[in-house]
């Protein structure tokens, strides 16, 4: 459903995230080989977190990358933001997670005053916000001057000699996976063709810089699909 634009969008990502809730945080486990596992604990690495020091985890799903904040670093304060309440009631299930403080949060319009956190994270949010210079331009907003924003998302595969294969597991693999244990084939088309859609890493790291971001870097994962990138609000 990548041809939506604007509400009409977001409407559709909300109730598609929240029929998919239950299933996510296996679907992902199972998409990536459970790589995600590692890419998110370097995440919470590239974040520089200080000791007690305050997380804002936008797009938190069910709180998989604030939990890992907690697990490296008890000390940090961390806050889990989402406008798919469905995905956050799961997360709340979880013992180890039950510490969060999940809140109602538009990544376009962040309920929180400027310069509150000292670190902002997200986890498959940017390719789903209808504006990706005004999310950006909102993580900067709340981040304290010298803090980090670290995100990690797919991004349009290569066109080298292993692209009919990507192809293949994004558009055959993936939406029967989704079927059979999520429920959600359509749900599954959704994600991989808002992959190939995407800005490529290229670009993001660019709309990073326009938003004000110093220092900004980016890695490329799992043949090319996916990127974590970073940076660093001005002082």
């Amino acid at each position: 459903m990548t041809h939506l634009a604007g509400a009409e969008r977001a409407a559709y990502v909300q109730t598609m995230f929240a029929r998919i809730a239950s299933r996510y945080d296996l679907m992902n486990r199972l998409m990536t080989g459970g790589q995600d596992v590692r890419w998110r604990k370097e995440v919470i690495r590239l974040a520089h977190l200080p000791p007690n020091g305050k997380l804002l985890d936008l797009g938190t799903g069910t709180g998989d990358l604030a939990a890992e904040a907690l697990r490296q670093n008890p000390t940090v304060i961390p806050v889990g933001g989402d406008f798919t309440l469905e995905m956050m009631r799961v997360g709340k299930t979880d013992p180890a997670r039950r510490p969060l403080r999940f809140t109602a949060s538009d990544a376009l319009d962040l309920p929180f005053p400027d310069s509150t956190f000292d670190a902002v994270t997200s986890g498959y949010l940017m390719r789903n916000v209808i504006d990706v210079s005004r999310a950006w331009a909102e993580q900067c907003r709340v981040l304290k001057p010298g803090g980090r924003v670290v995100c990690l998302d797919t991004t349009p595969p290569p066109r080298n000699f292993l692209y009919p294969f990507i192809h293949f597991h994004l558009h055959a693999v993936i939406p029967a996976m989704g079927r059979l244990i999520a429920g959600s084939s359509d749900a599954y088309t959704y994600l991989p063709d808002s992959t190939e859609n995407f800005l490529p890493a290229e670009q993001l790291a660019g709309r990073m810089k326009q938003a004000g971001f110093k220092n900004v870097r980016y890695r490329r994962l799992m043949f090319g699909t996916m990127a974590i990138h970073w940076g660093e609000k001005g002082l």
